[in-house]
């Protein structure tokens, strides 16, 4: 029972600890407002988690193992990736915004997971280049980070998404559309017709 207890304090400290990083970032999250939303002590936040970095980091880790998970990298299919990556980031604006202050800040490191993952999409780019399913005019790394950028444009954590244009989103076929034939371009640029 106190195990039970003890994972499901933890969780709600992450949760607590999710909307407190999202909205003001590291630097401006307080423990003190995180375990109040937690239900719990703040010192119980420095026993499972150490510090407020290492908080921040576990749930960035969480939440883009979960990211990994549900959204296959497929080589052969760019423009389909670029839609599930779209309709994930515009379904979790918490987590853009959580991504936006880890950019901005780099005050926690990066997940090692996080590397590695963009290390095999890399490489599987190249073999799909190499094999001539994906188009070789553009490097792996720049079409990896292009719809990337594509994807996530129309997030609010985005500068120049919905913040410039706030009806930008209301029409998201039209958007999904788009993304969908602007990385199909990009994708099979060089490739043999």
């Amino acid at each position: 029972m106190t195990t039970r207890n003890a994972e499901a304090t933890r969780e709600r400290i992450l949760e607590a600890a999710m909307a407190e990083f999202s909205a003001y970032g590291i630097a401006g999250a307080r423990v003190d407002r995180i375990a109040k939303n937690a239900g719990c002590n703040k010192n119980m936040i420095y026993i499972y988690f150490e510090n407020k970095e290492t908080l921040f980091t576990t749930i960035l880790q969480k939440h883009l193992t979960r990211v990994y998970e549900e959204i296959a990298f497929t080589p052969d299919d760019l423009p389909g990736y670029a839609v599930r990556v779209f309709d994930f980031a515009i379904s979790h604006p918490d987590l853009m915004r959580l991504m936006a202050w880890f950019n901005l800040e780099q005050k926690a490191d990066s997940p090692a997971e996080r590397g590695q993952v963009h290390d095999q999409k890399v490489k599987s780019l190249t073999e799909a280049q190499n094999t001539g399913r994906v188009g070789s005019v553009f490097p792996p790394e720049f079409i990896l980070t292009t719809i990337m950028t594509i994807a996530t444009a129309w997030t609010a954590a985005n500068p120049f998404g919905p913040s410039l244009d706030p009806k930008s989103t209301e029409n998201v076929e039209r958007i999904r559309d788009a993304i969908f034939r602007a990385v199909r371009v990009i994708s099979l640029e060089g490739l043999q017709s």
